[in-house]
């Protein structure tokens, strides 16, 4: 039987979206690497951006937590996993710490993980000791680190709000306002890690000006139990699925892709912008991203789109989530009203939106049996074809997005989270269909925050 495990942790908050948390932890994880520590970070909900930033700055894979898409018991495991390897473990909160049902509050309390709250001290004195002080006192039972102070600026204001501070509320430091510190964003969230040529040297910056602005030690360890034992079924032995991956498509859960390798999967990774063929591969997986940054590109590449028609024309399966389903359509407008041709297997097109269109964690009851995941876009999609199944939110969050499906194609704005029903995910991507279980993988029925990034 697998004994509990320890390990120094942190669970990463603020009083609102827009604190600069991802900023924060990044310059945590950086901060404590550079100090020859093995840092693991993690991100509560669903999120594909910040992952990306977190990884470069721990050196580590990052992966999502969640009571809802996640399930209790495989949080636990990816806790349990990571505290047998790391010197500390930091998870980024969602949205702000008492926000959402259930909210980052809810996961540290059920794991016991401290949280540390940033709050941005922006035009702020000795307010931020009252701010701190709320975030600490308002669920009694909750851990709680201390604070740290984001977009300070002067050493002298930083000790303003450090002085402010009561009860013994710890102080974890500060992070000044300047540009070279904080990370970039767009229309869906902060800009790619591979499109920062300057992270490391970002990431190095915001860890030297942190390190520098407290005590720089670790938290008390944490203790973490052992998850059931499972087992996975090599539902995909043997499988060969080509996986989309370029600046276009790169939205993918890391927990999913490592789900498809333990069902026996073989995966290929390929660029639908750069590439001229397909991978020779049983199955296609066309995951979410930014198609609308590159869509004159991708309709430029005329071999793959040939590719991809071909692909479907052979009966293979095809699994199309959010940016891959606009590629799959006949057309894609972005916000300045330039269309671009596109794949045409999903008869339609989509139009990009200046403003949200759909924002919703997502449970979908498909022929091959439930699948949790949710949806974040800008765009509004026509088409004729005809929905097999719609998504509910499981708080009442807005999209009730449509699942389309053509021979062994399936495509829907909804990004799947893989491991919530392994075996409806293996008849998705098995050239001989797999036989649906009769329930889903998750047990848990309580209720959900909204998700936070990606589309």
């Amino acid at each position: 039987m697998n004994q509990p495990r320890h390990c120094p942790a942190v669970l990463i908050a603020a009083p609102a979206s827009g604190q600069g948390k991802t900023t924060v932890t990044a310059a945590l994880a950086r901060l404590h690497r550079n100090l020859g520590r093995k840092v693991r970070v993690f991100k509560c909900g669903p999120d594909f951006l910040d992952p990306m930033i977190h990884e470069r700055a721990s050196g580590a894979p990052v992966y999502q937590l969640d009571m809802w898409m996640v399930g209790e018991q495989e949080s636990r495991r990816l806790l349990w996993e990571a505290a047998g390897e790391a010197d500390l473990i930091l998870i980024e909160g969602v949205m702000g710490l008492f926000d959402g049902t259930p909210s980052s509050a809810d996961l540290a309390r059920h794991f016991g993980v401290p949280v540390l709250g940033v709050i941005d001290g922006t035009a702020m004195a000795q307010t931020f000791g009252a701010l701190a002080l709320g975030l600490a006192r308002y669920q009694p039972d909750l851990p709680f680190a201390g604070v740290l102070a984001n977009r300070v600026g002067t050493l002298r204001h930083a000790q303003l709000l450090e002085g402010s501070l009561t009860e013994g509320l710890r102080w974890y430091g500060a992070l000044s306002r300047e540009t070279a510190i904080e990370l970039p964003s767009r229309h869906l969230g902060l800009v790619q890690a591979s499109e920062l040529n300057d992270l490391d040297l970002r990431l190095d910056a915001a860890a030297q000006a942190l390190g520098s602005s407290c005590e720089v030690a670790l938290p008390p360890p944490v203790t973490f139990a052992a998850p059931p034992v499972t087992r996975t079924e090599p539902l995909l032995a043997g499988v060969r699925i080509a996986v989309a991956r370029d600046e276009a498509f790169a939205f993918t859960y890391g927990a999913s892709l490592d789900l498809l390798r333990a069902m026996g999967a073989e995966l290929s990774f390929f660029s639908p912008i750069h590439d001229r063929q397909l991978p020779d591969a049983d199955s296609l997986y066309l995951p979410g991203g930014y198609p609308e940054l590159h869509h004159q590109a991708l309709s430029q590449n005329t071999a793959m789109l040939e590719a991809i028609r071909a692909h479907h024309a052979a009966g293979k399966p095809l699994l199309a989530e959010c940016g891959g389903m606009l590629y799959l359509l006949d057309s894609l407008t972005d916000v300045d009203g330039l269309r671009a041709g596109l794949v045409g297997l999903l008869q339609g097109a989509a139009v990009m939106q200046k403003k949200l269109a759909a924002l919703a964690l997502q449970s979908v009851e498909l022929p091959e049996g439930v699948l949790r995941g949710h949806t974040y876009h800008h765009s509004l999609t026509s088409t004729d074809w005809v929905p097999i199944a719609r998504g509910v939110s499981p708080n009442g969050g807005r999209g009730a997005e449509a699942v389309y499906r053509q021979g062994r194609l399936t495509a829907s704005y909804v990004h799947f989270y893989f491991p919530s029903n392994p075996r409806a995910v293996a008849a998705l991507f098995a050239p001989e269909r797999v036989a649906p279980h009769a329930t889903p993988q998750h047990e848990s029925t309580v209720g959900a925050g909204l998700p936070a990034i990606g589309s």
